[in-house]
């Protein structure tokens, strides 16, 4: 793909960078990424896709924005109460980059729905608030062989991997997480909050390890866990094993 003058003056710091060039630019352009949830995390991870100029950007969340999003959901504001997120971030990442093109489900993503929504996707960026969720994407991703970046955060906290479980030695996300369910007493961010910045922290995070996967820039991400203390602060990383009696990626 042979990027236009305007498109190499819009992306000239990033192909300056010799890890990128203009060749990861151009596979930026081509790429496909699915993001689920277009809530504290989706915000910034949609506006640093958009702008790094990721072809084409797939979202889907069922919400519509209610003031109290407004502390950490960047790309809404006091006008945008009550509208379906997704039509805000389309309209959001059109005004950040006319190059991008946006396509907004306004639905939950079920593991019936869900599978049609990986054809043609090179990256899953998983930011949605619950257990149940989570591990269905993770088992489609598995399915469908597509690398998973998952980020998560609670109050001054968070954390985030990249799973590629078909691959030998490396976990799944259900190899982190175990069958993990969301119980009745679990703790919301809307009970024990949350910190705004920290949101805006890991979601911009998940778009530069979707960036990784679709360019290869550094060191392979997969099977690692970075979790982030915005108390101390701190950060440290940890290999995840993978689990032999998974039930999405263990031995048969």
């Amino acid at each position: 793909m042979k990027l236009s003058d305007q498109q190499l003056e819009r992306y000239a710091r990033h192909i300056v960078l010799k890890e990128i060039g203009g060749a990861g630019q151009a596979r930026l352009a081509q790429a496909h990424v699915l993001l689920v949830g277009a809530g504290g995390i989706g915000c910034p991870a949609i506006q640093y896709l958009a702008a790094a100029g990721v072809g084409r950007l797939t979202v889907i969340d069922d919400d519509q924005v209610s003031l109290s999003n407004l502390q950490r959901q960047v790309l809404f504001g006091t006008d945008d109460i009550g509208r379906n997120k997704v039509d805000v971030a389309s309209e959001a990442a059109g005004r950040i980059n006319p190059d991008i093109d946006l396509v907004a489900i306004n639905q939950r993503l079920t593991a019936t729905s869900g599978a049609s929504l990986l054809d043609g996707v090179d990256v899953v960026l998983d930011g949605c608030d619950n257990f149940m969720t989570r591990l269905i994407v993770n088992d489609l991703c598995h399915a469908a062989k597509v690398p998973l970046v998952s980020s998560a955060i609670g109050q001054f906290h968070g954390q985030i991997g990249t799973y590629r479980g078909w691959e030998d030695g490396k976990p799944c996300y259900r190899c982190f997480v175990g069958d993990a369910h969301d119980p009745d007493d679990c703790d919301s961010c809307s009970e024990v909050g949350v910190l705004g910045a920290m949101v805006g922290l890991m979601g911009s995070f998940a778009a530069m390890e979707a960036i990784r996967v679709i360019t290869g820039f550094g060191d392979d991400p997969a099977g690692k866990l970075h979790i982030i203390d915005g108390l101390a602060p701190s950060m440290r990383t940890i290999r995840l094993p993978k689990d032999p009696g998974c039930s999405t990626c263990g031995a048969p």
